[in-house]
């Protein structure tokens, strides 16, 4: 969540989430090639002079690698892997804190502190924050692999600071989009740096593991994040900005506690010969079909992925009734707890769930079972893994289109978050696990790409669809013209506030009105879903054909 992860992602979660690894693996037995089992912590040793081997390797790598089990993966985990993942929790904290709520900052209006723009403009930002986040570590991942993963790290911090008191210091739309393209470069430059590091500090062996446990770490920050968040917004929006920019200053101190892994290695690298450039090495890389196609498949997973962070708050703050959740819970008069109020987010009476604690169950369920997952996913093959991953994820698109309970609601989230948990971290992995020794930040970098069509696209479109398909805004207002008001008269309301106008002149409860306007336009508010559930039907059919492709190259470089 986000979140989740960012990856990734900021997104993964992320979008909330982002991930792979690999050491350089060297000659066995029978033709075969095994990672050195050297301690999880051990710099990597230099690589020695390209031979006739590279082709092998590179060969091998394509092939899975058994794991090691769950207790003896977590065991071989050495200490910089803890702060890697420290330090990934910390940024998902204060980029969830941002991301989970920013659909609802641009729909609220002016009056109660929102930008106050339709979903179509506000798809715009996203589109322009998608293709930053996403194509920058195209072109900056090498920039860790030369100049250093701390590096690039503490300069991220800078830029993601300046982002977010940007957007707290400019309450409207420039200063939300000028403070989102900071916080886009600086998570794009953020993500090599954290994943080589982490790279680096694992093997193939406890791979699956390693990264499910990274991502649960990860989740732990996209779950807080929002708690926070709703807290925040609840005194003022521009509390949530400038308390991300308190919160991300604390990498600072965790950049200090290890020693970069690898550093040695790097800095002997520099130092001999003259290095190609970056773009042309790049480019090189990105030419061999193993590399675009698997970029090109897997956009159509990350369309899918990012609705849900995109859209669904729209869907659930105007659509989903939490009530039933709340006197399920509670009794039919809610709660008092102040901390259950913080740590499910809900609104100051505490009768309703607000949509940023809605969706946290993603974050939450992440944060407490991914690494179950990740031992599962372990016993499947890579693709298999992320096939059956994208259609979990794909029915829980179609049940949220379904219905308006809240009930429903939770069981999409949770059925979508399971599938996140079996795919989302074998994106990052299988990546990782494929790329050259020497090239692990660059091809990390890559994986943003297939993130940057699929987010782009969907940052546009998707909040475009739901504006033309499903906004209560452009219902309240046909509404109001069916009423008998003028045109003149609907125009001049400010966006936002023609549900509130509508609710008040129909003489009925807020929930009366949402029922009457979903029970008018339900099938097109489920079409908007039901497009998105196409797109990862398509993704999963693509990624289950990859697999078989990279099956039978990995047997055939084998043979």
């Amino acid at each position: 969540m986000t979140g989740c992860y960012e990856l990734q992602h900021d997104i993964g979660c992320s979008n909330r989430t982002d991930q792979g690894r690999v050491r350089a693996p060297r000659p066995q037995a029978r033709g075969r090639f095994r990672e050195p089992m050297s301690t999880p912590n051990e710099p990597e040793k230099a690589p020695s002079a390209p031979t006739s081997a590279a082709t092998s390797t590179e060969g091998d790598s394509l092939a899975d690698v058994k794991q090691l089990g769950l207790v003896a993966a977590i065991g071989s985990l050495g200490y910089v892997f803890w702060i890697v993942g420290g330090m990934e929790m910390v940024e998902r904290l204060a980029y969830y804190g941002v991301k989970a709520v920013a659909t609802l900052y641009a729909k609220d209006p002016v009056s109660k502190g929102g930008l106050g723009i339709t979903m179509d403009t506000f798809g715009t930002i996203l589109m322009a924050w998608a293709l930053v986040q996403s194509l920058v570590p195209v072109f900056t991942g090498g920039l860790s692999d030369r100049y250093g993963y701390k590096e690039t790290i503490a300069a991220s911090t800078v830029v993601k600071i300046c982002g977010y008191l940007v957007m707290g210091i400019f309450p409207s739309y420039w200063g939300f989009f000028g403070g989102a393209m900071l916080l886009a470069l600086g998570t794009a430059i953020f993500k090599p740096g954290i994943q080589g590091t982490l790279v680096k500090s694992t093997r193939r062996e406890n791979s699956s593991v390693a990264w499910a446990i990274f991502y649960q770490t990860v989740n732990i920050g996209s779950f807080i994040g929002p708690l926070i968040a709703g807290l925040m917004r609840k005194m003022a929006w521009s509390n949530v900005f400038y308390a991300c920019a308190g919160i991300i200053c604390l990498n600072f101190l965790l950049l200090l506690t290890y020693k970069e892994v690898g550093k040695e290695e790097r800095i002997a690298r520099n130092k001999g010969g003259q290095k190609e450039s970056l773009a042309l090495e790049s480019l090189k890389e990105l030419r061999k079909p193993h590399v675009w196609s698997y970029l090109l498949i897997f956009s159509g997973f990350w369309f899918m992925f990012n609705a849900l962070f995109d859209v669904l708050p729209a869907h659930l703050e105007d659509w989903v009734d939490t009530r039933e959740i709340v006197s399920s819970l509670f009794g039919t008069g809610g709660t008092e707890s102040a901390f259950i109020k913080f740590f499910i987010v809900m609104n100051e009476q505490g009768t309703e769930i607000q949509p940023e604690g809605l969706l946290n169950l993603n974050a939450g369920l992440i944060m407490l079972t991914c690494f179950l997952f990740g031992a599962l996913s372990g016993k499947m093959r890579a693709t298999t893994s992320m096939v059956v991953g994208t259609l979990m994820a794909t029915v829980a698109l179609f049940v949220s289109g379904y219905s308006t309970a809240g009930w429903l609601s939770v069981f999409a989230i949770s059925i979508f978050s399971v599938g996140e948990m079996l795919s989302s971290p074998k994106f990052s992995e299988f990546i990782g696990n494929f790329a050259p020794a020497d090239k692990k930040a660059m091809y990390l970098g890559f994986s943003q790409i297939p993130l940057a069509i699929g987010w782009t696209v969907e940052g546009k479109i998707g909040p475009m669809l739901y504006e033309k398909m499903a906004s209560k805004e452009v219902f309240s207002r046909q509404a109001l013209l069916k009423q008998g008001w003028d045109q003149a008269a609907v125009d001049a309301l400010p966006q936002g506030e023609a549900f509130s106008k509508l609710v008040e002149v129909s003489g009925s409860s807020k929930w009366e009105v949402t029922a009457t306007l979903y029970a008018q336009h339900g099938s097109s508010i489920g079409m908007v879903w039901y497009i998105m559930g196409i797109v990862g039907i398509c993704s999963a059919i693509g990624i289950w054909l990859y697999g078989r492709w990279i099956q039978k190259l990995a047997a055939k470089k084998a043979g």
